[in-house]
């Protein structure tokens, strides 16, 4: 059974970089294709990026895709989100999620908080 965790948020100033990881464990992260979520508080979960399985290609929120990131690393069974000039409203739980393709990812990381806050 894969499971996933997600790890890397904190507290951030406006401006600055983080870098999530989600790890996977019970399975291969390459036989995968992964995505980012977040959910500010109070709003419904929106998606950030996804990686293909099959050929790596990479997809992006349009208003993220300057900023933000995503990479895998099959060696180490890692996806990263490479996150960047953060600001207020990337505020929100990062999630990471698995599955066949990105608009159907049934495995769910338990999040990770970033807080983007001078």
């Amino acid at each position: 059974q894969l499971q996933l965790v997600e790890s890397g948020g904190g507290l951030v100033q406006p401006g600055g970089s983080l870098r999530l990881s989600c790890a996977a464990s019970g399975s291969t992260l390459a036989d995968y294709t992964i995505g980012w979520a977040r959910q500010a508080p109070g709003k419904e979960r929106e998606g950030v990026s996804c990686i293909s399985r099959s050929d790596g290609s990479t997809h992006y929120a349009d208003s993220l895709k300057d900023r933000f990131t995503i990479s895998r690393d099959n060696a180490k069974n890692t996806v990263y989100l490479q996150m960047n000039d953060l600001r207020p409203e990337d505020t929100a739980v990062y999630y990471c999620a698995a599955g066949p393709e990105c608009y159907n990812l049934p495995y769910w990381g338990q999040g990770t908080q970033v807080t983007v806050s001078s």
